[in-house]
């Protein structure tokens, strides 16, 4: 047995920030981000916590599934970090939601929302037979250096939720890590132990844009044919790609590479930017507020992140 999908939800801050107006703060321009990234706009916390935005999310997910906090067995949320270090995200949104259930966070970066599914997974292969409800939440505006115009133009706050019951919905799970932190990476918080000498480095968040570029377009397109390869069928018989957002070059790339159209990649990127773990969920929850998934269509998602963590799966609706 594995999950079916039966609720999803996003949620995302108040204050919009458009790359105009990024242009006041920088040395950059609308042009110089559209053409490189593809996005036009993100949105910013300004009073909102990353709790606020998971237990958005979250509500709406449970609403659209006909489920209370009382349903729900567990909590899993995938994020580089909540409000505090300790307690866990989940910790606080389960108290937030009034939920009495195991809850934990994980941390695989902007593949976070595959690596949930996977864990959710084992869950119901043990025989558990309850709801689980998976969010994916981040404030990545508070880990940007908004003086380096190569990193903070690209990222973006929100969450996005599902929640999962019993069912056969998941055709293919394939998850791995390349483990070089090198790319893209943000130092832990250092302390001030006496026993440990003082460490170097950034504070923020610092990444190689070309060698992510490489290893996301390498890495994408190469589980995209594991998993049709697996599954002995081919890009063809997949109605829709939900590609991590972090990159319309990327996204091209691999759509160009594996032979398929346009209205098969969907984006929302420029709107959101890249907004780590949370993009496929709430890249899920419009596709189906739009009517564009509906039962028998087939999904291929995949995403890539910091670790570097990537990873694919697919779903029949």
């Amino acid at each position: 047995m594995s999950f079916r999908i039966v609720g999803t939800g996003r949620a995302v801050p108040e204050n919009t920030v458009t790359n105009r107006q990024l242009s006041e703060l920088l040395d950059t321009s609308d042009e110089w981000i559209v053409t490189r990234t593809g996005i036009q706009s993100r949105y910013i916390c300004t009073t909102e916590s990353v709790t606020d935005l998971a237990a958005g999310a979250a509500e709406k997910a449970m609403k659209k599934a006909g489920v209370t906090a009382n349903d729900i067995e567990m909590i899993i949320c995938a994020t580089l970090g909540g409000d505090y270090v300790f307690p866990s995200l989940a910790c606080c949104v389960a108290g937030k939601l009034g939920a009495n259930c195991p809850s934990t966070d994980l941390n695989a970066a902007c593949t976070g929302f595959l690596y949930a599914l996977n864990f959710a997974e084992m869950f119901y292969n043990g025989g558990k037979t309850g709801n689980i409800l998976i969010i994916c939440a981040e404030r990545l505006s508070g880990r940007m250096d908004w003086r380096d115009r190569s990193t903070c133009v690209l990222f973006g706050d929100a969450a996005g939720a599902c929640v999962l019951s019993p069912g056969e919905s998941l055709k293919y799970m394939h998850l791995s890590v390349n483990s070089d932190a090198a790319p893209l990476y943000l130092l832990s918080p250092r302390g001030n132990s006496p026993f440990s000498p003082p460490r170097g480095g950034s504070d923020f968040t610092v990444m190689d844009g070309q060698a992510v570029f490489k290893f996301a377009t390498r890495t994408l397109e190469n589980e995209a044919r594991r998993a049709f390869g697996s599954l002995g069928l081919s890009a063809e018989d997949m109605d829709l790609f939900l590609i991590h957002q972090a990159n319309k070059r990327i996204l091209e790339y691999v759509r160009l590479k594996l032979g398929q159209p346009p209205e098969k990649f969907p984006i929302n990127l420029d709107r959101y930017g890249n907004v780590s773990a949370a993009s496929i969920p709430i890249l899920l929850d419009e596709l189906l507020e739009a009517g564009e998934i509906t039962p028998g269509r087939r999904l291929f998602l995949s995403a890539f992140g910091a670790g570097m963590t990537y990873g694919s799966c697919v779903l029949e609706w």
